[in-house]
């Protein structure tokens, strides 16, 4: 009986599985890749804090940059908030505007249970004895009201504070021009937010503290500085009221467990005392 001939083998026949198998972990990793998101503005900070110098972020960051007059809130050219879509996303936002517009030192912002709290020294916003808005101070506002705007809904209340200094160590300041003096830088960064349309009005409080909320001493004229100061505390709705006792409270218990030995409470150089008239 004659045999059959045996069919020849195909020796490329294992490229069928492995072509299909490449294009399943393709299609895989495309799905994978649409349904993922990246918070720019957290990724761009920890790239920062690693790599300070880095000058390129990475090409999946979203550049904040809009050119100016693009949008009715940008007054300064300086950029927009982006994919601020939750309450925390305000706080992200504000810190990558300080990285990278080199502000640390004159904007602070720190975020809690249910708030967001910014503090901004004098010199941002005014000259000294002076309410009068400068162009520095409407670029960070412009900016934060961007973020503001989507979230407006998520928001309980602005409160902005206005502080002053105390001029002479040794005396408080008249208390007429004290209190109008904070009130009325207050009340000036509220108009700014206000005339930007981006939250309820009816949520908006200023608030003119004077010289009775320091964070440091009246002596030296780096620590009066400190107490010129406008602060902004944006709270969350259907969250605990905080206080500002509370936020100051937080933040020092904050910072002294962050704080390294020997940096909580030490004081550098010589007591300054002018008694000349210092700005407030």
């Amino acid at each position: 009986m004659q045999k059959k001939p045996k069919k020849p083998v195909d020796k490329n026949a294992w490229m069928n599985t492995y072509s299909d198998m490449v294009t399943l972990l393709l299609c895989f990793f495309v799905l994978l890749f649409s349904v993922s998101s990246v918070d720019s503005a957290k990724w761009s900070i920890l790239v920062k804090a690693l790599n300070p110098k880095a000058k390129e972020v990475s090409q999946i960051v979203t550049d904040l940059t809009e050119s100016e007059g693009n949008d009715p809130l940008d007054s300064g050219g300086k950029g927009l908030m982006t994919d601020v879509t939750e309450f925390q996303d305000l706080y992200y936002q504000m810190q990558e505007y300080i990285i990278e517009n080199k502000l640390s030192g004159d904007v602070e912002v720190h975020q809690g249970d249910g708030y967001t709290f910014i503090v901004f020294r004098n010199d941002v916003f005014f000259d000294g004895d002076s309410s009068v808005l400068k162009q520095r101070g409407k670029d960070v506002i412009t900016f934060l009201a961007s973020g503001i705007q989507p979230i407006q809904d998520q928001i309980n209340e602005m409160r902005i504070l206005g502080h002053t200094n105390q001029a002479d160590p040794k005396k408080p300041n008249p208390i007429i021009g004290d209190r109008f003096l904070s009130s009325d830088r207050a009340t000036t960064v509220l108009v700014f937010i206000q005339e930007k349309n981006v939250i309820d009005p009816k949520k908006l409080i200023s608030i003119g503290y004077g010289q009775h909320y320091p964070i440091a001493p009246f002596v030296r004229e780096e620590d009066r500085a400190k107490n010129r100061r406008v602060e902004i505390l944006i709270t969350q709705s259907n969250k605990v009221s905080v206080t500002l006792e509370e936020v100051y409270r937080q933040i020092d218990e904050h910072e002294n467990v962050t704080a390294g030995p020997g940096e909580q409470g030490e004081s550098v150089g010589q007591p300054l005392i002018n008694t000349e008239k210092q700005s407030q």
